[in-house]
């Protein structure tokens, strides 16, 4: 896993939308994509984004109406990592921002998406072994911290 690089293992499905669209063109989007979240764009910009949990945190127990913009709930701003990074960096930038889904930027353009369910689809990928030293691995950044 310390060899594996964010571009191997990212998503190329990435949903982008103006930060004028609103809520609920946004989650028919997601829906659509069958994906967990949107990036939200100023023109070609890419400035934040609206996660599955935003609408649960920041849209149903808030009671906005679901035509409010995207760019009212987003956060931002965007954390983003480059895809020659490693996998224990994407995971690092993660535990460290609490996060769950981190875009993928090259040449300030979103070329893809990694989240914590592929980390873990690609840990568990290969021997006992190998999944014994990912752990093991894990254990001791942990107890770094």
């Amino acid at each position: 896993m310390d060899n594996t690089f964010v571009n191997q293992v990212m998503s190329k499905n990435v949903l982008t939308a103006e930060k004028s669209t609103s809520l609920q063109d946004a989650a028919q989007e997601m829906n659509r994509l069958n994906v967990g979240c949107v990036i939200v764009m100023d023109e070609s910009n890419p400035i934040g984004i609206v996660t599955e949990r935003d609408f649960v945190t920041k849209v149903a127990a808030e009671g906005r109406p679901l035509f409010t913009e995207i760019s009212e709930v987003m956060s931002s701003p965007l954390i983003t990592i480059e895809p020659e990074e490693t996998i224990w960096e994407a995971s690092e930038i993660m535990k460290e921002k609490l996060i769950h889904k981190l875009p993928v930027m090259e040449k300030e353009r979103i070329v893809g998406i990694i989240t914590t369910s592929d980390i873990v689809r690609i840990s568990s990928v290969g021997s006992d072994s190998q999944m014994r030293k990912i752990c093991d691995q894990i254990l001791m950044r942990m107890k770094d911290d």
